[in-house]
């Protein structure tokens, strides 16, 4: 698989600075702060208390567990919990999976054309 050049400059990003977006989980809430480039969405995300998300998810993604703590459930049944400085990576298509944090936590996101399969 031959990766696109997306042509991104180095740049500097405050991620306080990007407005945020509040997306209504089952319970609870998301705080979503995107950049969005041609095939490729950067988001640092922020579960409240109690974040359950509202759908099973079939997007790829890369995600790493920037504060606090949080579970990836597959719809299979399968749960792994992310700790501060713990990752995942999964491809569209390939796992149903939803986010649930008990304490809020804070996690850096990204996806795009180079997770299609």
């Amino acid at each position: 698989m031959q990766v696109k050049d997306l042509g991104i400059p180095f740049q500097i990003i405050d991620w306080e600075k990007i407005p945020g977006e509040v997306h209504k989980g089952e319970e609870g809430s998301a705080t979503w702060r995107t950049l969005q480039y041609p095939g490729l969405r950067i988001r640092v995300v922020k579960f409240s208390k109690g974040y359950l998300a509202d759908h099973w998810c079939q997007l790829g993604h890369v995600v790493y567990c920037l504060e606090g703590e949080f579970e990836s459930e597959l719809e299979g049944g399968e749960k792994h919990i992310l700790t501060s400085g713990m990752s995942y990576v999964v491809s569209d298509g390939l796992s149903s999976h939803r986010s649930y944090s008990k304490n809020g936590a804070t996690v850096l996101i990204m996806d795009g054309d180079f997770l299609k399969r």
